[in-house]
């Protein structure tokens, strides 16, 4: 069986390569627009699973494809990837001396077999950030292409993080134990 990673994000395929299997990551455009009643876990779970139909008629008897999204969750509302500077720093601020909640979905499809959607929740919480902590993360390590505004792996993490309860692979966007429990459960391990 082919694993075919459909994600451009470095670290779903660095955790994917801690596998120790053969995998193909490639890039899939999907459009990432989800309903607007759609809360938490549904919106990860809808865009996963829109990126796995759009690739999935390519997909041959052989291949398995293995696409991921991932929000943060924070009082009610959903934050996505900054679009900018002013928007990541405004994001950090939100998540200091709180808790918020990390969704991510992953979705595997496989030409005859019905889509199947797993769902990872990890409660996260931060402890006091000073502006010229957020500002000096920002600056230096452009989260631009992370949920939250943060990755977990990066010093943000280390100074900010006080106490986590699920999996820390998932915080980083790909709750990579459940990725091998179903490649366990379809054979491929």
């Amino acid at each position: 069986m082919e694993i075919i990673l459909g994600s451009q994000s470095p670290r779903r395929r660095e955790l994917m390569a801690g596998l120790d299997l053969p995998f193909t990551a490639i890039s899939i455009d999907a459009d990432e627009t989800y309903p607007p009643d759609l809360q938490a876990g549904d919106i990860p779970y809808y865009i996963s699973r829109a990126k796995a139909h759009a690739y999935e008629t390519a997909l041959t008897e052989n291949q398995l494809l293995i696409t991921a999204d991932t929000i943060v969750w924070l009082e009610g509302c959903m934050l996505g990837k900054p679009h900018g500077e002013a928007e990541a720093v405004e994001m950090l601020q939100a998540l200091r001396n709180k808790t918020h909640q990390v969704y991510t979905a992953v979705s595997f499809a496989q030409k005859g077999r019905d889509l199947k959607t797993i769902v990872d929740c990890t409660d996260v919480t931060f402890g006091d950030l000073s502006d010229e902590e957020i500002a000096h993360y920002v600056t230096r390590y452009k989260p631009f292409d992370k949920a939250g505004s943060y990755g977990v792996q990066e010093w943000i993490g280390y100074i900010a993080c006080t106490s986590m309860r699920g999996s820390y692979f998932n915080v980083m966007g790909f709750p990579i134990h459940h990725v091998y429990r179903e490649l366990k459960n379809r054979g491929i391990v």
